[in-house]
């Protein structure tokens, strides 16, 4: 059989295509934007480009894979392979002793068209459409819209009790019909945060090796030193515009999931493409599996990653330096890489070396600080005064309660234009072994050394809120139920209206919940969460909690460091983000005791916040797109992904 010449219209698989002989060549040719993938006997990619017309050549030393993949599907177009065969099929030629490589060529119409996430509308192909790509009778014939499909897969999801069942739909959504699922999670955004994201990510990755499905991201190993960028080119996406990456060393408060951490990547990744409108294909979901210490992990028969003790030291940082390495190399220096969920011991050490190099960002760190200080520049239309005029104590001194106090500094610092060694001594941070003081200098880890101040050793939480006594309480400890009774009731002694954070997640490490922050303070304090509690009723009156959750800021912020090209992440921006959400914040909100804006207006929230990013890297010339846009809010606005169905011809 030859395949010279031979004309594929629009969709058609490549079925009776056989094996072809080795050094030989290919022609791909078509009137329409394709990709084409050749993957050489070991599986590997020979090469990928994109093709818009004329025509590939390329030899391959084996047998290959060949995919074309119609990207816009305009108009019915041709695809034209040419080589020669013998007219067999492969599996008529192989032995027991030999391997088979499939061999296809197809474009996004027909049965692949509906197996396929980014392009598949399900019942909201119209009856044109249904010609045109060669679906029809591969549908019910009922047409249906894409609003009615967000209703009926809404009280599809209703019918759910199980958080998790209902991730797990999300989920499987996502994989069948990516713009719906989009479509989902913005027009329902604060039903469903709760379930793509905190709380219900947190058992998901608990849960992951048995409720894993098919690759969301890529799993690079300690095992895979020296072949890191070839990984990266596994990846069928090459225009990456942001990585989240996790070592699954301290997910949420749950502590060391390993390999199973990647959920959170995933989660994440996804708020940045509803919140903040990064396209899909842009976000890529990175977990480096070094091992695990959990032993409960180890033991388990279905946990999927390495089952070894974590690699530490030198071994650890030869692995990350290859990463950041190659991921520079084969996206660039305008690839935003979001570390999120390091431990301690790793996640500052990390921050520290890359920043002068690459365009990195932190958000357990620098994410949940932005957000913190918005809420605080808010809460302070309800409590007056400046924030130089408050007291801060934290109770937790990790990567969130240290990165939380030093945005507060800095921007004290920028208000009141003293020193940043100044401005700190507003600020008191408690860790597991008590305030943080000059006498323990010697026993703290080098991020916590800046917080110690002059006082006597206080070991407990409760002593030194009322040495302290602080105007604000921040617990970012990971430890549920630790601003108990008397610590709230101490609070609310010595101040009209205690601003009481209580940031740590999932929902059963907060430090306390909403009913409590209420009930305690009689009604008086100024409470927000890291994970959403509902309304509370006290003495007649409802208080409705904010929620002091970082996907206020990191979509926002992704995307003005995107839009701008900004090439490094400053401090400044950060500070810049912080504002333009605190601006989101109206007097009705206030009235209300918000001290954050409504999920529900969070792309326009996004596009104000990407605005002001844009604006300040612009100002710190660390931008490299220019000219710079006049409008940088409607430019931000423009450049959001829709997740509205496109029409096909």
């Amino acid at each position: 059989m030859s395949i010279k010449g031979t004309t594929f219209m629009n969709n058609n698989s490549v079925s009776g295509v056989s094996r072809m002989r080795q050094s030989q060549s290919l022609r791909v040719s078509g009137r329409y934007p394709m990709v084409v993938s050749m993957m050489n006997r070991n599986g590997r990619p020979e090469t990928s480009v994109g093709v818009s017309v004329d025509n590939v050549v390329k030899e391959v030393n084996g047998p290959i894979m060949v995919e074309v993949v119609d990207r816009k599907l305009k108009q019915q177009s041709s695809v034209v392979v040419e080589g020669s065969s013998d007219d067999v099929y492969i599996e008529d030629m192989s032995t027991k002793d030999e391997y088979v490589t499939p061999l296809s060529v197809s474009v996004a119409s027909g049965y692949s068209l509906l197996r396929n996430p980014r392009h598949n509308k399900g019942l909201a192909f119209t009856e044109n459409e249904r010609d045109a790509h060669y679906i029809r009778g591969l549908l019910p014939p009922g047409v249906v819209k894409q609003d009615l499909q967000v209703k009926k897969t809404m009280n599809d999801l209703r019918q759910y009790e199980v958080p998790l069942h209902k991730y797990q739909a999300m989920m499987a959504l996502q994989e069948r019909n990516e713009r719906l699922f989009y479509k989902l999670l913005v027009e329902n955004v604060e039903e469903l945060l709760p379930i793509v994201y905190t709380p219900t990510v947190g058992e998901a990755c608990q849960k992951y090796g048995s409720i894993f499905k098919r690759p969301q991201g890529l799993f690079i190993t300690i095992e895979d030193k020296g072949r890191i960028l070839e990984i990266l080119n596994n990846w069928p996406e090459k225009d990456i515009q942001v990585i989240i990456v996790t070592d699954g060393e301290r997910i949420l408060g749950l502590g060391d999931l390993g390999c199973q951490g990647m959920g959170i990547p995933v989660g994440k990744l996804s708020l940045y493409t509803a919140l903040g409108g990064i396209r899909p294909s842009a976000c890529l979901p990175i977990t480096i599996d070094v091992g695990t210490n959990n032993e409960k992990l180890l033991n388990d028969e279905f946990y999927i990653g390495l089952r070894q003790k974590r690699a530490t030291g030198q071994e650890y940082a030869e692995l990350m330096n290859e990463f950041m390495s190659a991921v520079k190399q084969n996206y660039g220096e305008k690839v935003l890489i979001q570390f999120e969920d390091f431990a301690n011991h790793n996640a500052f050490d990390l921050l520290a070396k890359y920043s002068p190099t690459h365009l990195v960002f932190n958000d357990d760190i620098q994410g949940t600080a932005s957000v913190v200080l918005a809420g605080l520049i808010s809460a302070l239309k309800l409590v007056g005064g400046s924030l130089a005029d408050h007291r801060f104590l934290f109770l937790g001194a990790g990567e969130a309660g240290t990165g939380i106090a030093e945005l507060i500094a800095l921007e004290i610092s920028k208000q009141t234009r003293a020193p940043l060694e100044e401005a700190r001594k507003k600020i008191w941070l408690v860790d597991s072994k008590g305030l943080i003081v000059k006498s323990r200098l010697n026993s703290l880890q080098h991020f916590k050394k800046p917080w110690a101040q002059e006082h006597q050793p206080v070991t407990d939480l409760l002593d030194a809120v009322k040495a302290i006594r602080p105007t604000v309480l921040i617990g970012s400890s990971g430890v549920g139920q630790t601003f108990t009774k008397e610590v709230v009731e101490t609070m609310s002694s010595f101040n009209k209206k205690p601003i009481i954070l209580a940031l740590s997640n999932p929902t059963s490490k907060s430090e306390c919940t909403a009913e409590q922050a209420y009930t305690w303070s009689e009604g008086r304090a100024i409470f927000a969460s890291g994970s959403p509690f509902g309304p509370v009723e006290y003495n007649g009156k409802v208080y409705v909690s904010g929620q002091s959750n970082n996907a206020y800021t990191f979509p926002g912020l992704g995307l003005g460091l995107i839009i701008s090209g900004a090439i490094r992440v400053h401090d400044d921006m950060l500070l810049a983000a912080s504002e333009a959400l605190a601006a989101q914040v109206t007097l009705e909100h206030i009235e209300k005791g918000l001290i954050y804006p409504p999920f529900t207006n969070i792309r326009k929230i996004s596009a104000h916040i990407a605005a002001k990013v844009a604006a300040k890297a612009y100002e710190l010339d660390l931008a490299s797109r220019f000219p710079q846009p006049e409008n940088l809010i409607a430019y931000a606005e423009s450049c959001m992904y829709s997740p509205n169905y496109q029409k096909y011809r």
